[in-house]
């Protein structure tokens, strides 16, 4: 019985260190930018109390990028969605693109950004559906 037990309890770490129980982003690096860091701290997009997405801020090859990543558990019952990705800069959204439909990942172009205070912003909108969910990381300088 203890043996079963510890053998489930190894099995859901498991599950959560590969990622396929957590759904945390991994992101590797931006398209044609091979050595981006995360800068600052990761936002959350939440839909009631489950978390949607996490936004990220990186820098790398002399640019700026946001990154939205959609989380497996809450990928498992949703669809019909878009995300989006930006680098918002002040009073604009800078390099932003618009992923297909369902994709569950999305990179941001690059931005000349560097010399200026910015933050990576997310967001998911649902096919015939008014629901928008938005997040924002916080500001780097």
């Amino acid at each position: 019985m203890l043996t079963a037990k510890l053998l489930g309890i190894a099995a859901a770490a498991a599950l959560v260190m590969g990622g396929l129980g957590a759904g945390v982003a991994q992101a590797e690096s931006a398209p044609g930018c091979s050595s981006t860091v995360q800068i600052g701290s990761t936002a959350y997009i939440k839909d009631g109390g489950e978390t949607a997405a996490s936004v990220k801020q990186f820098k790398g090859c002399g640019q700026n990028w946001a990154y939205i990543y959609m989380w497996t558990a809450y990928l498992a019952h949703h669809s019909g969605f878009y995300m989006t990705a930006a680098i918002d800069a002040g009073a604009e959204g800078l390099g932003f693109v618009r992923g297909d439909k369902n994709q569950r990942e999305v990179w941001s172009y690059g931005t000349d950004t560097l010399n200026m205070c910015t933050r990576a912003a997310g967001e998911i909108t649902f096919v015939g559906s008014n629901p928008l969910l938005y997040t924002e990381t916080d500001q780097r300088c």
